[in-house]
């Protein structure tokens, strides 16, 4: 079963996880909250900047969540999702490139561009997803989904790290200080994004199906194809069950991975900790993603996912009472054991519920199933950070989210697939 992990289509759908978690690590989790809080917001209330943090996770949520289903409907129609992961990474590596142009206080800018770059990152997320079941057969899911999260922590982490040395000894780098070394992060993750996804577009074909379309064609095709998707997801109760547990639990997933160093600064940690914690879930995460991709194989996905559920319901209850950075450490490590094997899962669970020649469609629909979650939970947090002015409820009213997320998932019979009945 292992020898699936060195054939060459799947090392380079893999490798692409590499490349893209750079902004995952770097930006998303690590230095665009530290800057926009510190850099962008400076000399404003912590519970304001988190607030605009939440809107903008938000907004871009809700973006991607509207453009995923026809675009990726459009993509099966043309048989070009190997082209339109390329074009996503084109935008969100220029995007994330631009925030080193915006100056102090500008946080708008800084807000838009994020938005945008993020807009890239899960446009190319959708189709990476999608690729699964051109790269691997149904019983080689679990393991080759778990694959690309690991390489995924691995390759962000490495990166993450040597930014963070940056950071923290800018003149070990010839560096003037640290705030151009943040900004020359950022160009970093925009380089290596770009560099690792060389593989995928040279290496990745999609199994052949119907005869691909013209463009003008596959447009006017895919928006037809897309009231298909409601319609079959309607009446696929597996799928449908399976989709609204999916709404609550990532939206919790997501929103920890934005929301955690935000609510680490709001606790008066240190942000060389709060770097630390991250680099933490990263190198835990790698092998722990490849091991749940192995315990999936062998258990089950849905149950994988449910042991990851009640980890994650856990950790938001004791971070209610966080005091110290060593209880943040030992949840960073408790967070990295479970948070890729929930996000592979999930991926390979929902891949055998997928229709045979519509994986960019219905993918399309589960990431936008996705990020519509995750309007909810930055917004959220946002909002009762800012109306009570207490981060630690903020934190706590995320634990509601893995809760329904498992308990729905409980509806979805373990090993159903695209060919069972509904």
């Amino acid at each position: 079963m292992a020898k699936v992990l060195t054939r060459k289509p799947v090392v380079s759908w893999a490798l692409y996880d590499w490349a893209n978690s750079a902004f995952a690590t770097t930006v998303m989790a690590g230095f665009f909250p530290l800057f926009f809080k510190q850099y962008w917001n400076a000399g404003v209330e912590a519970t304001e900047s988190t607030f605009r943090l939440g809107v903008t996770s938000g907004v871009t949520s809700l973006v991607v969540a509207l453009i995923a289903p026809i675009v990726g409907a459009i993509a099966d129609k043309s048989g070009a999702r190997v082209k339109l992961l390329a074009m996503f990474t084109v935008l969100g590596a220029a995007m994330t490139a631009a925030l080193a142009l915006v100056g102090q206080g500008e946080w708008f800018a800084a807000a838009l561009l994020y938005g945008a770059a993020s807009i890239g990152f899960w446009g190319g997320n959708q189709f990476y997803d999608s690729l699964l079941t051109d790269v691997a057969e149904e019983p080689e899911y679990d393991l080759v989904s778990g694959y690309g999260f690991s390489l995924g922590y691995l390759g962000g982490g490495l990166l993450f790290a040597v930014n963070a040395l940056m950071v923290s000894q800018p003149q070990l780098f010839g560096i003037a200080d640290a705030g151009i070394a943040v900004k020359l992060s950022f160009l970093s993750v925009a380089v290596w994004w770009l560099v690792f996804t060389l593989p995928v577009v040279l290496f990745v074909r999609e199994r052949p199906g119907a005869t691909p379309l013209p463009m003008r064609a596959a447009v006017s095709a895919g928006w037809r194809e897309l009231r298909h998707t409601f319609a079959h997801v309607r009446e696929n109760r597996a799928m449908l069950w399976f989709l609204l547990a999916y709404w609550f639990y990532i939206d919790g997933v997501n929103t920890i991975i934005k929301m955690a160093v935000d609510y680490g600064l709001a606790l008066g940690f240190r942000q060389a900790s709060l770097i630390q914690a991250l680099l933490l879930v990263q190198f835990v995460g790698f092998p722990a993603a490849l091991a749940f991709g192995w315990l999936g194989a062998r258990i089950g996905a849905r149950t994988g996912i449910l042991i990851a559920l009640a980890v994650y319901t856990g950790v938001t209850l004791y971070a209610y009472r966080l005091s110290s950075e060593a209880e943040f450490f030992m949840l960073a490590i408790v967070i990295g054991c479970v948070q890729g094997g929930v996000q592979s899962l999930s991926r390979s669970f929902y891949g055998r519920l997928v229709p045979p020649g519509r994986a960019g469609e219905f993918f399309g629909f589960y990431n936008m199933m996705g990020k519509a979650a995750a309007i909810l939970g930055p917004l959220l947090a946002g909002t009762v950070a800012l109306a009570s002015g207490d981060s630690r409820l903020a934190m706590l009213s995320i634990a509601l989210l893995f809760v329904i997320g498992g308990a729905l998932l409980l509806k979805v019979p373990q090993g159903q697939s695209a060919g069972s009945s509904p």
